[in-house]
């Protein structure tokens, strides 16, 4: 069986868990701050403040920012649901603007149209391990004085125009799930260049305590403990090595699937490190029962769009065609590092029979 996703878990990891665990300091500690630290190096921003996971980083900036009941967010209604409900927790609203169906990212040119009064933020995301087209985005954002959020929950290390996604707008925000390009097996990070901001995540983070039993205000137990993040800083150092497998386990399926489907299409001057292989099909069901027997692993990301969930249903709109349509084609193909070249060209021939 190729499975659709692998975490890359080895001795240096195991290692790190165990000395974590012989020292006896298993909550937010020390590695944690030394991962937040070598975080924020990577990605290139001042600061970074690790969450449990990408869902609480999310809660975490949108409440930092400053969104509360009766403002409007607009983000794309073809991601993880979290994206969303992460506007929910902060009673505000998540408004729908729809993709470019050939990155399968918000469209700049549909944001716009969705500004309103009530506008406070932009909530793009890095879908699959592609930037979105950040450039226009925060001129757009800065023309409307509103805050824009990076949800690179599946873009470690990509890149636009030489920068990593979570370094561009005011705040990122990462996931380390176990799927992801690197993993904590559950976790999250914030990034961002304004100290204030992170000290106010930070917070919010643990219960509104400064120092201990010094309350500031109402806050959450949103904590990584010392356990994930000495699996991150092991992750991290490997991160570049998982990232350029990727790209040339994608480089691979595309040379060979170029003329029986739709490839992943790659924006100039961006670096995309594919947390997802995705191509575009009429002819899913009976690629995906070609697959099943040949035991490729596979996943449709995401079947349908938020708007068509009944927690969010009432956020829909009609101008968001694209995300609807691109629903009923997408199909992901296993691109992950531990594939071999046999896996590889299994994948390719299972994909061409269909």
């Amino acid at each position: 069986m190729i499975p659709i996703a692998k975490p890359m878990i080895g001795d240096d990891e195991k290692n790190a868990v165990s000395d974590v665990l012989d020292s006896g300091m298993l909550a937010q500690g020390e590695k944690v701050k030394e991962f937040e630290e070598k975080f924020a190096e990577y990605i290139g921003t001042k600061h970074a403040v690790a969450t449990s996971s990408g869902t609480t980083a999310l809660h975490l900036v949108l409440l930092a920012s400053g969104i509360k009941n009766g403002d409007e967010v607009i983000t794309t209604p073809f991601t993880f649901i979290s994206t969303a409900t992460s506007i929910l927790f902060c009673n505000a609203k998540p408004v729908f603007a729809d993709i470019n169906p050939k990155t399968f990212n918000i469209d700049p040119e549909k944001i716009e149209k969705m500004i309103t009064n009530k506008t406070k933020a932009i909530l793009p995301v890095h879908l699959y391990g592609q930037s979105c087209e950040m450039d226009r985005i925060m001129e757009i954002a800065e023309r409307h004085g509103l805050i824009v959020i990076e949800d690179a929950c599946q873009a470690h290390g990509a890149e636009y125009y030489g920068k990593k996604v979570g370094s561009i707008g005011n705040a990122g925000c990462f996931s380390f799930y176990p799927t992801k390009n690197m993993t904590t097996g559950e976790g999250g990070m914030i990034t961002t260049n304004d100290g204030e901001f992170a000290e106010k995540v930070r917070l919010f983070r643990s219960h509104g305590q400064k120092e201990r039993y010094s309350y500031m205000m109402v806050g959450y137990n949103f904590r990584m403990t010392d356990i994930a993040a000495a699996i991150g800083i092991e992750q991290l150092k490997k991160l570049d090595k998982f990232n350029d497998k990727r790209i040339k386990n994608a480089e691979f399926l595309s040379t060979r699937l170029n003329d029986v489907v739709k490839i992943p299409y790659i924006l100039p001057n961006v670096k995309h490190v594919f947390h997802q292989y995705t191509i575009k099909t009429d002819k899913r069901e009976l690629l995906m029962e070609n697959l099943r027997k040949d035991g490729i692993g596979f996943g449709i990301y995401y079947p349908e769009p938020l708007h068509f969930y009944e927690p969010l249903k009432k956020y829909g709109n009609n101008n968001l065609k694209n995300a609807e349509n691109v629903c009923k084609k997408v199909l992901s193909l296993p691109v992950h590092p531990g594939l071999s070249e046999a896996d590889l060209e299994k994948i390719v021939q299972s994909v061409k029979v269909s």
